[in-house]
């Protein structure tokens, strides 16, 4: 069972501990005052790489150590508006810390949740002036050498302050993209959330992802805001094509424009997405003219697209069909136990 720091708790003499704000399967974030500014306060991640797995082996405790230290440096080279500053990384036995700024403000599944109790949908507009924040970080992100990819964007993981600035948070899936190779290099494990996830991520390591996964998640994001409910997930998508409602049908305040764009982003295939932050920017708000949405995104129910025979789309999507059926054996051995 994970221990959590109690409240007083002072780290490396500097960094006393406030009160925790989230925990999950491989740590806890905590709230704390800097003692060497007075008055700062900042949000100190702590990682316990000994209690992922009981069976995890010594090695890949130190593996996932390096991984850890490697995620610290490459967020500390950030430095733009939209996401927090990374200001500090040390160890104190098995723990490993990572400190940046706390956000203040709430999440945006907190004001989705609150709109829902009014009965009511957030408005584009405010949703798309967000949406503008959340690019200008991806391609900061995306555009830095070798690209930084998220791999966790939700909801939950977007703050807005009490100053109208949108930040893009937790960056415990954090992925560097070295572009001389096929494949990114993880920085901390992880699968991301089902409903964000695109199907290329689901192979974990074993799989392709690029920017345009982010892409994919982003997209995601915004149906679940504009929608009220997030999308149907990726493997679900794959089994049963047409399964992901139009967002105009759940909510027919919205324009058609907003509804494609959403749509190109969340295509299964990374090659019928935007290619990047910017041109996923300029679909969205109207520069450019989005793509027009399958026809299997619109309906209910496993029917394939009519002018494409099975095998066709096998072909075109190998690599994800590849995925699909991984995860379905795996899905039966699992069954046996």
């Amino acid at each position: 069972m994970q221990l959590i720091l109690d409240t007083g708790t002072l780290l490396r003499e500097r960094y006393e501990i406030l009160e925790l704000v989230g925990q999950g399967g491989m740590g806890a974030v905590y709230k704390a005052s800097d003692r060497r500014l007075e008055g700062r306060l900042c949000a100190v991640k702590e990682i316990l790489p000994t209690l992922t797995q009981a069976s995890t082996s010594q090695a890949e405790l130190e593996q996932m150590s390096e991984q850890f230290r490697l995620e610290s440096s490459v967020l500390a080279r950030l430095d733009h508006p939209n996401l927090p500053k990374v200001s500090d990384y040390f160890a104190e036995g098995t723990r490993e810390y990572l400190v940046m700024d706390f956000v203040e403000g709430r999440d945006l599944q907190e004001i989705l949740q609150e709109a829902q109790r009014r009965n009511d949908f957030l408005s584009e507009t405010v949703v798309l002036g967000w949406a503008a924040q959340l690019l200008d970080a991806l391609e900061y992100m995306h555009e830095q050498n070798p690209p930084v990819l998220h791999r966790d964007i939700k909801p939950s993981n977007i703050k807005l302050t009490p100053r109208g600035v949108i930040k893009l948070v937790d960056f415990g899936l954090v992925k560097v993209l070295h572009v001389d190779e096929t494949r990114t290099v993880t920085v901390l494990q992880g699968r991301g959330t089902v409903a964000y996830t695109p199907l290329e991520q689901y192979g974990g390591d074993s799989g392709y992802t690029d920017c345009r996964s982010d892409l994919y998640s982003l997209a995601a994001t915004l149906y679940h805001l504009l929608a009220g409910i997030p999308p149907v997930d990726a493997k679900e998508r794959f089994l049963h094509p047409g399964a992901l409602t139009s967002l105009r049908q759940l909510n027919p305040a919205i324009t058609p424009r907003c509804e494609r764009s959403i749509f190109q982003a969340l295509s299964m295939h990374p090659n019928e997405r935007p290619s990047n932050a910017r041109e996923l920017r300029a679909i969205l708000m109207g520069s450019q003219q989005p793509a027009p949405m399958p026809t299997t995104q619109y309906t209910f129910g496993p029917a394939p697209e009519p002018q494409s025979s099975w095998g066709d789309l096998f072909r075109r999507h190998l690599v994800l069909v590849t995925i699909a059926l991984v995860l379905l054996a795996a899905a039966a051995v699992m069954s046996l136990y």
